[in-house]
């Protein structure tokens, strides 16, 4: 019985909670990564115009935290995804002395 309730109410609260039909949780999350990364990075550049200079060193310095700024660094792929091929098969076949 307490397995019939529980199937019951976690189904009532997967349709009541679900997203849309048409909700794409995956592309929304990127948009919103991409949109915070933009403006984070627009907020620094503006914070580093700011900073006034008086000599050679700080304004070099402001030069290269603007270009570093301007490279994009997700456009690369992540590391996670570009995994080391394995030269082993997984799983390792049995070896035939074992039948």
């Amino acid at each position: 019985m307490f397995l019939l309730r529980s199937a019951f109410w976690l189904t009532i609260a997967f349709l009541v909670i679900r997203p849309g039909l048409d909700v794409d949780l995956g592309a929304s999350a990127t948009a919103l990564s991409n949109q915070a990364m933009a403006q984070g990075s627009q907020f620094i550049a503006e914070q580093i115009e700011a900073i006034e200079c008086d000599n050679f060193t700080c304004i070099g310095g402001k030069a290269m935290a603007s270009a570093a700024l301007q490279t994009n660094l997700l456009a690369a792929d992540p590391m996670h995804r570009s995994a080391a091929a394995s030269s082993i098969p997984l799983p390792r076949p049995r070896p035939d002395r074992t039948g």
